[in-house]
């Protein structure tokens, strides 16, 4: 058992969770939470190591199946020391990392599809794909990311979702042309030279395109978009957190594919 923080394990741990570097360099990343695991194990994801607190998680085998990863038993010291929330049920994973291409997605015969242009907040990109497994898309596309796809707080506020919905890092030129060749419509959400999003058919194969909150959507995307498309405003502000936008692009999506 670890009992001490400054075991060089724990060392590491915490590196893979505060650097990003760490986690290029070594191709792993952490994983908190008994869902979470459990989403990462189903997803096909490899874990390397399991650091177990017995206290809270006293059996974790039946989790990790026999002749699984490496299990590491620590004290509740060094458990608080390495869990970034509480009620986690006792178990942190470290995951070999999985770098996905848009020519690995396997898509629907009507894919939909949400793209999000240089997306600064691991926080936002987590929620986004909350919004994206509740509604069913087949996957998620980070143009020109600014963010980590591992960072620890995208895969806490994912809630596992990172790992249930296909999410796939490439460049704005790469993702415009998988679109056109795939024959998915392109819809970027944009104030200007719009149309109110209900107003615009998302019953075929769609993609749902979005920039951030201070500047948008480039002129790139704008350029190749089939329609532009906008969430009325009806008060003083003009943007919505685009994690909120998100949501409500993609389940009216979900209401006009099933007729309603």
């Amino acid at each position: 058992m670890i009992t001490s923080t400054q075991n060089p394990r724990i060392k590491h741990l915490l590196l893979l969770q505060q650097k990003s570097a760490q986690r290029r360099a070594d191709s792993l990343f952490v994983v908190e939470g008994r869902r979470e695991v459990e989403h990462c194990l189903a997803a096909g994801f490899t874990i390397r190591t399991a650091f177990v607190c017995k206290e809270i998680c006293p059996l974790p085998q039946p989790l990790l199946g026999g002749g699984g990863p490496e299990v590491i038993p620590v004290s509740p010291n060094v458990y608080e020391r390495i869990a970034y929330r509480s009620g986690t049920e006792g178990i942190v994973a470290v995951v070999e990392t999985r770098q996905r291409k848009l020519s690995d997605l396997r898509l629907s015969a009507s894919p939909l599809i949400v793209v999000l242009e240089s997306v600064e907040k691991p926080g936002n990109l987590g929620a986004v794909l909350r919004s994206a497994d509740a509604a069913g898309a087949d996957a998620v596309i980070v143009c020109d990311p600014l963010t980590d796809l591992y960072n620890p707080n995208l895969i806490r506020s994912a809630v596992g979702a990172l790992f249930t919905v296909p999410c796939v890092a490439c460049s704005t030129e790469e993702c415009i042309a998988f679109c056109k060749e795939k024959g998915i419509q392109i819809l970027t959400a944009q104030l200007q030279d719009s149309s109110l999003y209900y107003d615009t058919s998302m019953t075929g194969p769609t993609a749902i395109v979005m920039g951030t909150e201070a500047t948008g959507l480039t002129e790139q995307w704008r350029q190749a978009a089939d329609a532009h498309i906008r969430i009325p405003m009806l008060g003083r502000l003009d943007s919505l957190n685009v994690s909120v936008s998100a949501a409500i692009l993609l389940f009216e999506a979900v209401r006009q594919r099933q007729g309603r």
